[in-house]
């Protein structure tokens, strides 16, 4: 399915009945990525598995930034009178969810997410030159993106009233103290480190990421 919101054309897939929980996946991946998540869910949740913009099946525009994006999801949300989703995001996806709870602190009801970063400095110093090298090979601007975004300052963090579970793999891109940062600056959050897992070996195309959020959606 498609809905227009924010002047942009989004693809989503639904499945299942009950309460609402939204997916949304990380740079240059689809909702496909939860296939297996969405197996899972869809029997005691009404799942919706987004494309974000410039992603799978949605339009590709021009422009593409983490704010746009999260605009698109909460016009999203609004636009197809989703009351008080669960939120799960992994990296990007994660990212836009911290986005959306900052500005609009009621919209969703609980948010969980893998591997995000506020800011651009949070990798390794080889993974660094290697992102700068694919960018100066590619010119890619989902790797421009990466570069320089978030810019989401430590205060806007204490802005998120609702419930979140902040997770990451222990051998993730993501610098643990980066994650734990982001976990200590929000009120109400909890904060879960996944052993002996990177950055997405258990979340794409696995079941493994139902059995950690289950206690918590």
């Amino acid at each position: 399915m498609k809905v227009k919101v924010n002047n942009v054309e989004l693809y989503y897939e639904k499945y299942g009945k009950g309460r609402p929980i939204i997916l949304l996946h990380g740079n240059q991946e689809t909702h496909e990525i939860f296939d297996k998540l969405i197996e899972k869910l869809k029997s005691s949740y009404e799942v919706y598995a987004i494309d974000s913009r410039c992603h799978g099946k949605s339009e590709d525009t021009k422009e593409i930034s983490y704010n746009l994006m999260c605009d698109d999801i909460i016009q999203f949300i609004k636009e197809l009178n989703i009351e008080k989703p669960i939120l799960y995001g992994f990296s990007d996806g994660g990212i836009i969810g911290l986005l959306v709870a900052i500005n609009d602190p009621t919209l969703l009801s609980k948010l969980i997410i893998s591997g995000a970063n506020i800011n651009p400095d949070v990798f390794t110093a080889t993974d660094l030159l290697l992102t700068k090298l694919f960018y100066f090979l590619t010119r890619s601007k989902y790797i421009k993106m990466m570069l320089n975004e978030p810019n989401i300052p430590v205060e806007d963090l204490k802005k998120i009233t609702i419930p979140v579970h902040v997770l990451a793999g222990e051998k993730d891109v993501i610098k643990l103290d980066h994650t734990k940062l982001i976990a200590d600056n929000i009120k109400n959050s909890t904060l879960e480190i996944i052993d002996n897992e990177n950055h997405g070996s258990y979340i794409l195309h696995s079941e493994k990421m139902y059995e950690i959020i289950k206690k918590y959606i």
